[in-house]
C-alpha cells in the first residue's frame, strides 16, 4: 500500500514522500522511462548512483515482447530487470493515441495491429489491470482514452466518459481476488488519469468522477499532445487544484525542463519523459544554459565539458569534442555518455526544486532557472 506525506510546500510547490513496501520516493521526482524492462543505454546500478528511485515500464510493450508470463516466470518485473525500487507501469492508454493508426477503440477496449507482426491484441481495463499485476508493478495505471489536441469538445466530451467508465472497471478488477493476493503478496496501488483536453469543464467533470470513485493517486494526462504553450499551462494550472492535497499527482509525459519547474509550481510531484533519454541518443543534450546540439561543427576541437556546472561523470571526465566525434562515428559510448548526462540532470534539477520547497525559496529558484536556461 502507498503512503504519502507532504513534508513541505511554498506557495503551492509540494515536498513530498511516497512511501511504498520497495522504498520511498522522494517528491517532486521524474522518472526514467523504461518501456521494455530498460532504461535506453543505462544499467540499473547506473541509475541507483544517478539517484533515481523510481522507474515507468509500459503495459502494452511488455504484453508483447517478452508477454507478462515470461516476466513471471523469470521473477517478476524486478527482477527480471534487476530493479530493487518502485516501478510504476503506463496502461498502454498512450498506445491508444501514439498507435492511433492500429488501433480501434470501442467501449470494451481497444483492438491493436500488433506492429511487430501484425497479429490482433485486444487490451480492455480488466485485461490492462491483469497484466500490470503479472507484471508485478508497485504503481499501475487506469486504462484511459487520449485524445490529441485540437479536438472537438464532443470527441473530448465522450473519451472522459470512457475514461471514467474504464477507472470504474479497473477498480473493480483491482480489487477483485488476485493470485498476488492469494500468495501474500503486497496488492499495488493504483492511479486514475484525468482527461478533457482543454476545455476546463471537462477537466473539472473527469477530475470529479474519478475522485469519487476513489484512487491512490491521480495522473493528469492529455497533454503536451498539441496544445500551445498557454493552453498547457492553464490546463495544468486548473486541474492540479482539482485533485487531492494529500494524495500524489503525476503529470504523465511531459519534459521539457521549463515544464517541469512550472508543473512543480503547479503542484504536481511525479513526472516522466522519453525526452532526455531520446534526445541523448540523438545527440541534443541538457545544460543550465539550455540545450546542447553536441553534433555541431563548433565543438570538433573544444576542450571544455559539456557543462562546467555538472557533477556527473561524462562532464567530468569527457570534452565537449570528444562527445561530438563519439556521436559523429555512431560509437555506443555515445548513447551511453549522452544518457547518463541527461538523467542526471533531470534528476539532480527534481533534487534542487525539492530543496527549494523545502527551504521556502521556490519560485526565485525557479525564476534564476528558467533565466539562465533560456539565456535570459
Amino acid at each position: 500500500m502507498l503512503t504519502f506525506t507532504l513534508d513541505a510546500s511554498d506557495g503551492r510547490a509540494r515536498a513530498g514522500r511516497l512511501i511504498l513496501p520497495r522504498g520511498a520516493i522522494h517528491t517532486p521526482q521524474f522518472m526514467p522511462v523504461g518501456t521494455r524492462g530498460t532504461v535506453k543505454a543505462m544499467t540499473p546500478e547506473e541509475l541507483e548512483a544517478l539517484g533515481a528511485e523510481i522507474v515507468l515500464g509500459n503495459t502494452y510493450h511488455l504484453h508483447l515482447r517478452p508477454g507478462e508470463d515470461v516476466v513471471r516466470d523469470l521473477g517478476g518485473l524486478h527482477r527480471f530487470m534487476h530493479w530493487s525500487r518502485p516501478i510504476l507501469t503506463d496502461s498502454g492508454g498512450y498506445q491508444v493515441f501514439s498507435l492511433a493508426a492500429l488501433s480501434r477503440v470501442a467501449d470494451e477496449g481497444v483492438t491493436f495491429r500488433n506492429h511487430l507482426d501484425g497479429s490482433q491484441v485486444f487490451l480492455s481495463p480488466e485485461r490492462a489491470i491483469a497484466i500490470q499485476q503479472t507484471l508485478g508493478s508497485d504503481i499501475m495505471m487506469c486504462l484511459d482514452e487520449l485524445v490529441a489536441a485540437p479536438a472537438d469538445p464532443a470527441r473530448l466530451a465522450a473519451a472522459v466518459e470512457r475514461t471514467t467508465r474504464w477507472a470504474e472497471r479497473c477498480k473493480g478488477a483491482h480489487t477483485a481476488p488476485s493470485a498476488e493476493a492469494s500468495a501474500g503478496r503486497e496488492r499495488p496501488s493504483l492511479f486514475a488519469i484525468v482527461q478533457g483536453g482543454t476545455v476546463p469543464e471537462l477537466r473539472r467533470r473527469s477530475a470529479e468522477q474519478l475522485i469519487a470513485i476513489g484512487f491512490d493517486g491521480y495522473a493528469i494526462g492529455g497533454l503536451t499532445v498539441g496544445e500551445d504553450a498557454a493552453a498547457f499551462g492553464e490546463t495544468l494550472a486548473l486541474t492540479a487544484q482539482l485533485l487531492p492535497q494529500h494524495q500524489p499527482r503525476y503529470l504523465m509525459g511531459a519534459g521539457e525542463p521549463e515544464d517541469l519547474v512550472r508543473a512543480v509550481a503547479a503542484g504536481m510531484d511525479l513526472f516522466d519523459c522519453v525526452l532526455p533519454t531520446r534526445n541523448a541518443r540523438n545527440g541534443s543534450l541538457f545544460t543550465r544554459r539550455g540545450k546542447v546540439s553536441i553534433k555541431q561543427v563548433r565543438y570538433l576541437r573544444d576542450p571544455e565539458p559539456l557543462d562546467p556546472e555538472c557533477g556527473c561523470a561524462t562532464c567530468r571526465n569527457y570534452s565537449r569534442g570528444y562527445l561530438r566525434h563519439l556521436f559523429q562515428s555512431g560509437e555506443i559510448l555515445s548513447m551511453r555518455l549522452n544518457t547518463l548526462h541527461n538523467l542526471h540532470f533531470y534528476l539532480h534539477l527534481m533534487r534542487e526544486a525539492r530543496q527549494a520547497i523545502v527551504t521556502g525559496r521556490y519560485a526565485a529558484w525557479a525564476q534564476g532557472f528558467l533565466n539562465t536556461y533560456r539565456g535570459e
